[in-house]
């Protein structure tokens, strides 16, 4: 697995909000992305995941151009901002309802998924009386549930407590161990730094440093 961004900018209302960015990801690897708010780690992951198209340059997964031989990336999971789900499902039922559009999960790696970030598989609380904490582990249980090749984690220890944070940490790790890509953007830099095989610094939309860890 392999994805390359070869001079990817992106302008909004006149914004330049993505700068001329060549940066490449391998699988078995977890990367760091760290910078302020507004400095383009959220836009990047967007761009990589087909949710944005760019201005200029091109995001190639395994050879392939994004949005020119594929819309979106076949293997992917995704958390970017708030995670959304049914208020009146309990987070087994919301995952399940998930698995049932592509039929590549059974119910007990749901459950499995649930347990390894923190949550009860059997727990009948809705989703709408969760904690910020227990929708954040949610958030994350369903973009790694499938074990797809590409994880893009945005600020994904947010709200979580220790226990979480290792929680998380432990099975992005299990994770890459399969080859796949993971890229998680972190405010917090003592944890991205225990977390990425590489760590790679935005500023203004632009990539500024990298170096490996």
């Amino acid at each position: 697995m392999k994805i390359e961004i070869r001079n990817a900018s992106k302008v909004i209302q006149k914004a330049e909000v993505l700068k001329d960015i060549n940066i490449h990801f391998e699988g078995g690897k977890i990367y760091g992305l760290r910078g302020k708010n507004g400095s383009g780690k959220t836009m990047l992951m967007r761009a990589i995941s087909g949710l944005i198209t760019l201005t200029t340059g091109e995001v190639v997964i395994d050879g392939r151009i994004l949005g020119k031989d594929m819309s979106f990336p076949e293997s992917i999971g995704i958390l970017i901002e708030n995670p959304s789900f049914i208020d009146s499902y309990t987070g087994y039922q919301n995952l399940k309802a998930l698995a049932d559009i592509n039929h590549r999960i059974a119910s007990q790696e749901i459950c499995e998924v649930l347990e390894q970030v923190g949550l009860n598989p059997a727990d009948k609380k809705k989703y709408k009386k969760y904690s910020l904490g227990m929708k954040q582990r949610l958030g994350i249980a369903a973009a790694i549930m499938e074990k797809p090749q590409i994880i893009l984690l945005d600020e994904p220890i947010n709200a979580l407590d220790e226990s979480g944070v290792e929680q998380i940490r432990n099975a992005l790790l299990e994770l890459k161990n399969d080859q796949r890509i993971i890229i998680v953007a972190c405010h917090d830099r003592e944890e991205l730094d225990l977390l990425s095989d590489e760590i790679i610094e935005l500023q203004d939309g632009a990539v500024v440093n990298k170096y490996y860890n």
